[in-house]
């Protein structure tokens, strides 16, 4: 699949780059994607939830009530969880959200991702550019240049490039990643991807190994 290569104002530069079709032509594996984006989720929990139980309340172990004649339940401790400011019953405790992957089928995630908005047609490649300063104007013109200013964009680079980064770090709809940086969470999340030309190859060499 060819696409046409923009410029950074949006217009046609001539030129045009083949797709792989190793990596934008796959079958489209949905449960693969199902899985990675669970555990990208899952990996962003932190985990550290904790509620007290009886054991950990600060309280008095007096029994506060004798045990017969009160026309009430046993009472034998303040701490008891049908008081209030009682210990909880089975409350959330610190646990790992951590779940394992294997590469293969983060790599078949990635590719069935990419592969799906090449067919939604949700691909837009740039030649390489750059910004003088780091300026939100600068990068919103830009997105209004490929009719993207309203909608959730993702623009991928080949390396880090601080003035296009704190550029776009106020707009809530837009964000900008490096090819190694990018997940099937960030791809399937965006309605359109935005690909520099050395981002491009970046990815390509690195999901067809």
């Amino acid at each position: 699949m060819k696409v046409a290569v923009l410029d950074i104002k949006g217009k046609d530069t001539g030129r045009k780059v083949d797709l792989s079709k190793d990596v934008f032509g796959i079958e489209p594996n949905e449960h693969a994607i199902y899985l990675d984006v669970k555990q990208y989720l899952a990996h962003q929990r932190q985990g550290n939830h904790k509620a007290k139980e009886r054991a950990e309340i600060t309280g008095s172990t007096r029994k506060i009530k004798k045990q017969k004649g009160t026309g009430t339940a046993r009472a034998g401790s303040i701490k008891s969880p049908v008081f209030r400011g009682g210990g909880r019953i089975f409350g959330p405790r610190p646990r790992d959200y951590q779940q394992k992957l294997n590469k293969n089928v983060k790599r078949l995630a990635r590719k069935s991702a990419l592969t799906l908005k090449s067919k939604e047609k949700a691909i837009t490649v740039v030649e390489d550019f750059n910004f003088e300063a780091p300026k939100t104007k600068d990068f919103v013109a830009f997105l209004a240049s490929l009719g993207l200013e309203n909608k959730k964009s993702l623009v991928v680079l080949s390396g880090s490039n601080n003035n296009i980064y704190l550029s776009s770090r106020n707009l809530e709809r837009s964000e900008v990643v490096t090819s190694s940086e990018l997940n099937t969470y960030k791809i399937v999340n965006a309605k359109s991807l935005v690909l520099t030309e050395s981002a491009l190859e970046g990815i390509e060499s690195n999901l067809k190994k």
